[in-house]
């Protein structure tokens, strides 16, 4: 709402000016012109009040090109940002119904009317722009996710689950004494290669290159053989809440494509927490920082009046946090399905939607946001909860983005769960007790088959991510790339630029 204010007001004084232009003040003084670049500006942010995206990111593209021809460089980046933002907020949705419609029925063979009807018009993830609904990209892959009796008859003899579950399933016991234990030692390299036709040819080329960070259960953590080190500004960092270096690059000084690479190695422990007896569970310090960090609102993690009749309804008379944060584990479980969301546009749109409110409200959210909502759930009854992000070996052996969740419990420690890999099992044919083995693992358990890069989401760095430079602010799985000259949104065409190869090595 704030912004919506703040754009009337912006675009009430330029429209006054306009009709003002020309006419006489009873003090006789001139009102100045406006400025066609202003106009196009403002007007601009009419049309992204108004929820007209395409259109508002066309009026952008005016006032970047006559703030350029002017000379005037800070409003063309601030224009060419809102650029950005406006083809962020609509980009993911590119479909109109009959495409929507097409897709379904390409992937779900035998799909009716009436359910497709009922996805589009009741469960899709959509977006109004020009008063025309757009739909979100993966909005057939969604709807299988929603429904798991049709995913099974698609993986059924795809998905080796045997792979997946060897930790939860596993018959041998633990070496050592937990909760950490069966250390497995990675190496590999994290590689980012821009194409020389995607650098911009002056000006300074900022990035946030990720990298492992220590926690209990990621140890001994080595970063070495850093490319381009005359041009490291900060780190590297491999402690606290996020690993990362950062690197100021003159374009200049690139010839050819610009690589930069780091050899990366680390212990991971695998956590067994299972054990936990609630009458054990200490008070909570309610007056230590950290416990006030973790039971706070952030930007993605929300805690809401909504969220917090929802958290009391899940937990009922239930007061023990353990017993408290496995309810909310479940019910996320059973009443959240993983699905793919667009996390450019959340980020981008104004007013802002945090990501633990998109699922809560939308039903809809991948593993950093059904993460995210049960530490909101979890927050809003005062028990510490994040969302660590990185990568997982778990489903595959190459590394592929994930994020999982923490509580805290005095006595105990950080507790993990993985969510979104546990809830894997709905989606093939399973006897129903490893399914329930497999789920009850993942609740306070967690594989050692995991790269940690951040301990919360929005974890910050410094120096800070700016506003509109980086595609997606709230995490660092790949890296964040910005320059002030580039007329393109770089930070996008870079997105499969980076990699991380891992091997384990004892």
């Amino acid at each position: 709402m704030r912004y919506r204010a703040i754009t009337a007001l912006l675009v009430a004084s330029v429209l006054l000016l306009i009709a003002a232009a020309g006419c006489t003040a009873a003090t006789e003084e001139k009102n100045e012109p406006v400025a066609p670049a202003d106009e196009a500006y403002a007007r601009g942010l009419a049309e992204y009040g108004a929820a007209n995206y395409r259109v508002a990111e066309e009026r952008f593209a005016e006032a970047y090109a006559l703030y350029t021809g002017a000379g005037d460089t800070d409003k063309a980046l601030t224009a060419r940002n809102a650029i950005f933002r406006a083809n962020r907020t609509y980009m993911e949705y590119p479909f109109d119904r009959a495409a929507a419609e097409a897709a379904l029925r390409e992937r779900v063979p035998g799909i009716t009317d009436a359910a497709i009807a009922d996805w589009l018009e009741n469960r899709a993830q959509k977006l109004v722009s020009e008063n025309e609904t757009l739909y979100f990209s993966d909005v057939a892959g969604n709807y299988l996710y929603a429904h798991p009796d049709v995913m099974q008859k698609q993986t059924a003899g795809v998905v080796d689950f045997d792979y997946i579950a060897r930790y939860a399933w596993a018959e041998d016991q633990p070496e050592g004494i937990g909760p950490y234990v069966n250390p497995v030692r990675y190496a590999g390299v994290e590689r980012l290669e821009i194409p020389f036709e995607g650098l911009p040819s002056t000006g300074i080329l900022k990035i946030w290159f990720p990298l492992p960070v220590e926690t209990d259960a990621q140890r001994n953590v080595t970063v070495t053989n850093l490319s381009c080190p005359d041009y490291i500004v900060a780190g590297p960092v491999t402690t606290g809440d996020i690993g990362y270096v950062y690197y100021e690059v003159p374009a200049g000084a690139v010839n050819g494509d610009l690589i930069i690479t780091a050899d990366i190695a680390f212990t991971s422990y695998e956590q067994i927490f299972e054990d936990i007896d609630p009458a054990l569970v200490g008070e909570y310090n309610t007056s230590d920082p950290e416990y006030l960090l973790y039971t706070k609102s952030e930007r993605n993690i929300e805690i809401t009046d909504a969220v917090r009749e929802k958290a009391r309804e899940i937990v009922g008379n239930e007061t023990n946090p353990h017993l408290q944060a496995q309810m909310i584990y479940y019910h996320i479980i059973e009443t959240y399905p993983y699905s793919h969301v667009p996390h450019a546009s959340l980020d981008a749109r104004e007013p802002k939607v945090a990501e633990s409110t998109h699922m809560f409200e939308t039903g809809h959210g991948d593993c950093g946001t059904q993460s995210m909502l049960f530490a909101a759930l979890c927050r809003s009854l005062g028990i510490p909860a994040r969302a660590l992000g990185g990568y997982q070996m778990i489903m595959a052996e190459t590394p592929g983005p994930h994020f999982w969740a923490e509580y805290y419990l005095p006595g105990y420690g950080w507790v993990p769960n993985d969510v979104t890999v546990a809830e894997a099992a709905d989606r093939v044919v399973l006897p129903g007790e490893k399914r329930t083995v497999f789920k009850d693992y993942y609740a306070a358990n967690l594989d050692s088959a995991r790269l940690v890069i951040q301990v919360n989401v929005d974890a910050p760095m410094d120096p800070a991510l700016p506003d509109d430079a980086a595609l997606i602010r709230i995490v660092r799985q790949t890296a964040a790339i910005a320059s002030d000259t580039a007329d393109y949104d770089i930070d996008l065409l870079c997105m499969g630029c980076f990699g991380i190869s891992l091997t384990a090595v004892e």
